[in-house]
């Protein structure tokens, strides 16, 4: 494997994009907006032979957002306009899973993750996260709901209830986060960014700018580190987050988090408990205006990222890799790159970690899930024209 090196033009253009390069602006918005339906395309394998795999196109869906898949094999897909799909990777069939709430698509905000419950076998529940609005203000929710297939190749939502909110709902279109994961022990996370209005990432009066620990009902558990504060700090497993865009556990239980920075900064982080990661009153990036933000060396009581990007990634998805198919990146973690174009892999060595190489895909990566044989899928966003592609990623003969 040839590891990244960036070339001087693409370090002088790189540096020119923000970690904020997720939020389109009008025309893109109106383009993500459009409804294009879902369908199954020739699958057509790149050349490229800078990468240690292949890349075959397998589907494409409109402006999707997150994946999961089924133990049948079959891949769930959310597209930002709110609907859900089932796409069947051995017949190319793409059916619709009714019974999604209402979503507010604009900006940043839609449909956004869906998950597995643990015991998803015997109970058939499933989670999504999604952006809704009230009072002219908006915030993510969480819902679960059981899964019902049917013959045709779709199915629906049924007893469907919301479980979490964000609080308080804010004004603005970016900034939801909303990523959902389960742990060893049943709980689901959530990350909860802080609707680019910065300061409530260190209010504890509400949840956003906040990981979030909650039981599988939504109810808040024990051990959570706030819990004596009660109400929303309950919830709160630690804060000041900005805009969380990935999480995945390593083989030890622990828990990485990636989120956008500002004007530089993106980061990787260790979560800990009832740790504060210090936004916004530190970062390693600085204010659009151009305002400087102190780093995170310059106040050692906030937790610092374990990795650091300046110029940005804008990272979106991310696994650490467990299966058989590269075995030589087993434990590796794998991070989407928008502005960046990109697939970004991490090495980690116990709490510590670090970028080993970077695959110049020129597409914006929004999501990475991991296969039931070990493949690598990714999902292409489609949020600059065109709809977004699912590609598979395998390893080259």
């Amino acid at each position: 494997m040839v590891p990244f090196r960036y070339s001087l033009i693409f370090l002088a253009t790189l540096g020119l994009l923000t970690a904020c390069s997720d939020a389109p602006d009008a025309a893109q918005a109106a383009t993500a907006e459009s409804s294009a339906s879902t369908a199954a395309m020739p699958s057509a394998e790149s050349t490229d032979a800078g990468t240690p795999f292949a890349v075959t196109e397998v589907a494409q869906f409109d402006a999707p957002w997150a994946m999961t898949f089924l133990p049948d094999g079959r891949l769930l897909v959310t597209e930002m306009a709110g609907n859900l799909r089932l796409h069947n990777l051995n017949t190319g069939e793409t059916g619709s899973i009714e019974g999604v709430p209402e979503v507010v698509h604009a900006g940043q905000g839609g449909l956004g993750d869906v998950l597995l419950h643990p015991q998803f076998d015997e109970n058939r529940q499933i989670y999504i996260s999604y952006v809704e609005t009230g009072d002219g203000v908006s915030g993510a929710a969480v819902a679960r709901a059981r899964l019902v297939l049917d013959e045709s190749g779709g199915g629906e939502l049924e007893d469907l209830e919301v479980i979490w909110r964000q609080v308080p709902k804010v004004s603005g279109d970016g900034h939801f986060g909303h990523r959902l994961a389960f742990d060893d022990e049943g709980m689901l996370w959530i990350s909860s960014s802080e609707r680019q209005k910065f300061d409530p990432s260190q209010d504890m009066s509400g949840n956003l700018g906040k990981m979030i620990r909650l039981n599988d009902d939504g109810s808040v558990p024990e051990g959570n580190p706030f819990a004596d504060q009660g109400g929303v700090a309950a919830q709160v497993w630690s804060l000041g987050h900005r805009n969380i865009l990935g999480l995945a556990f390593d083989a030890e239980g622990r828990l990485w988090a990636h989120e956008m920075g500002p004007k530089g900064g993106d980061e990787l982080n260790l979560i800990e408990k009832g740790a504060n990661y210090g936004y916004p009153i530190v970062s390693n990036g600085m204010h659009y205006d151009g305002e400087p933000i102190p780093d995170h060396d310059t106040r050692p009581e906030f937790n610092a990222p374990e990795v650091s990007w300046t110029p940005v990634i804008s990272p979106a998805g991310f696994i650490i890799y467990d299966g058989e198919l590269f075995p030589k990146w087993q434990g590796s973690g794998f991070i989407g790159g928008l502005s960046s174009q990109a697939l970004v892999r991490v090495a980690f060595d116990g709490e510590s970690a670090r970028e080993a190489e970077r695959f110049d895909l020129e597409q914006r990566i929004r999501e990475v899930a991991q296969g039931p044989d070990g493949a690598i899928w990714l999902l292409e966003d489609g949020r600059r024209g065109g709809d977004g592609t699912l590609l598979k990623l395998t390893p080259k003969e």
